[in-house]
């Protein structure tokens, strides 16, 4: 068989199988650069403070760009509206935000969670202070990370009805005392800074995720295999001539033995 490969016509069918497969590959290779192209993520300086009107719009989803940029802008909250979320995790511990009603310059409300704690108690007396100590015309300064509203969710069956586990922008306006359909945030700020009887609550710097475009990767893939199978086709043409030419020459020896098995007529 290797004789037959080295055949001239084979060689020369080899060497077009090859280039083929060639092909094949450059174009897997271009699938794969459209997928890694097509999967960069643009860096964003989530870590250079940036002010809130610049970094998305109320009234509407947030762009992906805006999600755990730092924040600042300037307004007041609104005393009586804190809430408390319960279900919320700090440094592996499971504890409680106390989250309150900011209301910038622009005159658009936004949720801002000011602090955790891990006791209930210590929560709710945070919650109750905060409501006293504020003034709505007390203007002051903010700076935190921006994070997109969370879905609602319904307390467990045995929990009371009016727990709150999510930072929902959709559940607090319908708590919120004075609120009447004014310019909204669908997201909320996590505070650089706590109040007296509530922890820091942790904010990292969001991790940057490189999605893969995975219809690419398959069309390269298939690309490959293409290549493998220009190269497998030219093996099985090069195995079935052998076989072929095998078996005429076990035919045409069997012939010849027939032929010299058989009697021959006396000459006159």
């Amino acid at each position: 068989m290797i004789r037959m490969m080295l055949r001239p016509r084979w060689i020369a069918a080899l060497l077009l199988a090859l280039a083929i497969a060639a092909a094949f590959a450059l174009l897997g290779q271009w699938q794969l650069d459209r997928a890694i192209s097509s999967g960069q993520v643009v860096e964003r300086s989530t870590e250079t403070v940036q002010p809130l009107t610049d970094t998305v719009s109320p009234d509407g989803p947030p762009r992906q760009a805006a999600e755990g940029q730092l924040i600042e802008t300037t307004g007041s909250y609104v005393p009586g509206d804190e809430q408390i979320i319960s279900g919320r995790h700090n440094g592996g511990e499971t504890g409680f935000w106390v989250v309150s009603h900011f209301v910038t310059n622009e005159g658009a409300s936004i949720a801002v969670a000011r602090g955790w704690t891990a006791d209930a108690d210590a929560a709710a007396d945070v919650r109750d202070r905060l409501a006293t100590e504020m003034t709505i015309a007390s203007l002051q300064p903010l700076t935190g990370r921006f994070l997109s509203s969370e879905a609602p969710a319904l307390p467990d069956e045995d929990a009371d009805p009016h727990t709150m586990t999510t930072v929902s922008t959709a559940a607090l306006i319908n708590l919120w005392a004075n609120w009447d359909d004014q310019s909204v945030y669908q997201g909320y700020i996590v505070d650089s800074a706590a109040p007296d009887g509530l922890s820091l609550i942790d904010s990292p710097e969001p991790e940057v995720e490189v999605p893969l475009n995975w219809l690419n990767i398959f069309y390269a893939l298939e690309w490959a295999v293409f290549a493998g199978f220009a190269v497998f086709l030219w093996y099985r043409l090069v195995r079935d001539a052998w076989e072929r030419e095998a078996e005429e020459a076990e035919l045409a020896a069997a012939d010849a033995a027939a032929d010299a098995d058989r009697p021959h007529a006396a000459a006159p």
